[in-house]
């Protein structure tokens, strides 16, 4: 099957489109009044114009969800190089359990305000889980758990896709506001925004410490995907005859990657020169992968499936930054 896919034109098509988003993307960011945005944001908005303007073709979302998910990856991996082991060592407890906290916070409110405003429970779990754990790459990993149905995860996925976008537009607008120094607002960008790709994009104004511990942070959410999918599934399936199965749980196999390049960073095995030129790479295959993103968020859905689950989860994100912003200070991180 995946042979075939690769075969396809219109596989290499929607490809084509993200690369050529992430390109423009690179030249438009050094324009004055974009450059506070960066290339990763840029390209977002760029795929959102470029979907709301014009047909893109259904069968061009095979390259497009290509590049949302393995070539993201595939950059993320790549971004290790640009990290050394002792930073993550010297993050410290107090980091990864900032992380746990927002995660069950951000999971916890926004399903509670989504069954207040009368959500089904089916999307207020996806929506609550993508808002909380890792995006559109938890919808899909929790979806099978709840057994929801096609439309109810491409719901949720949009709903985060957009609650990200924004959110990742409006943390780079308001950076130089915040009372946080680069690792603080790294930490700060890890802990609360939604999909990988959206916290390296707003973390990027904060130079490279504030990316590293973006990724650092947000990383520790995306490992606790898996036993978060075990207790959603165990809840669901309680008093029921479904039999719960340890195959089923997705295991996100690129942070072993990126821990991997990291070591080989940390070692000196490779050059700088050489090294320099990967952490560019991955940049682009980030970018490539936000304007896949952005291809994704199709505003006339929104009036099909109502604004419920899109106010629970906007208010919950927003209460979601306020609780991380205060645990980051809380625990004196904002340096």
């Amino acid at each position: 099957m995946s042979q075939v896919l690769f075969k396809t034109k219109t596989f290499w098509y929607g490809i084509a489109l993200t690369f050529c988003i992430a390109t423009l993307s690179y030249f438009l960011a050094k324009l004055p009044f974009l450059m506070i945005l960066g290339q990763l944001v840029t390209a977002i908005l760029i795929g959102i114009i470029i979907r709301a303007l014009f047909p893109v073709p259904d069968k061009w979302f095979t390259g497009i969800q290509f590049s949302n998910k393995v070539i993201l990856r595939a950059g993320i991996i790549l971004l290790g190089f640009r990290l050394n082991l002792v930073d993550i060592y010297d993050a410290g407890w107090r980091v990864f359990l900032i992380a746990a906290l927002c995660l069950s916070f951000g999971i916890t409110v926004v399903y509670f305000l989504a069954k207040l405003f009368g959500v089904d429970k089916k999307l207020a779990i996806l929506v609550a889980c993508g808002t909380g754990i890792c995006g559109a790459a938890a919808v899909v990993a929790i979806s099978p758990q709840v057994k929801a149905d096609n439309n109810q995860t491409a719901v949720a996925a949009t709903i985060i896709a957009l609650l990200g976008t924004i959110f990742t537009i409006v943390y780079t607008l308001i950076y130089q506001i915040l009372p946080l120094g680069p690792d603080g607002y790294g930490i700060f960008a890890g802990a609360t925004l939604h999909e990988i790709a959206h916290v390296i994009a707003a973390a990027d104004p904060g130079g490279t410490g504030a990316v590293d511990m973006a990724v650092i942070v947000k990383l520790t959410r995306v490992a606790l995907l898996v036993p978060v999918c075990f207790v959603v599934a165990k809840m669901v399936n309680a008093g029921t005859n479904n039999r719960f199965s340890w195959a089923e749980l997705p295991v996100p196999w690129f942070i072993f990657g990126f821990l991997a390049t990291s070591a080989i960073n940390s070692f000196g095995i490779i050059p700088a020169s050489i090294t320099n030129f990967l952490v560019v790479c991955a940049y682009f295959l980030i970018a490539m992968s936000m304007g896949g993103l952005g291809l994704n968020v199709h505003l006339p859905s929104f009036g099909k499936m109502g604004g419920k689950p899109f106010a629970a989860a906007f208010i919950g994100s927003i209460l979601l930054s306020a609780f991380g912003l205060i645990l980051v200070l809380l625990f004196h991180l904002a340096g």
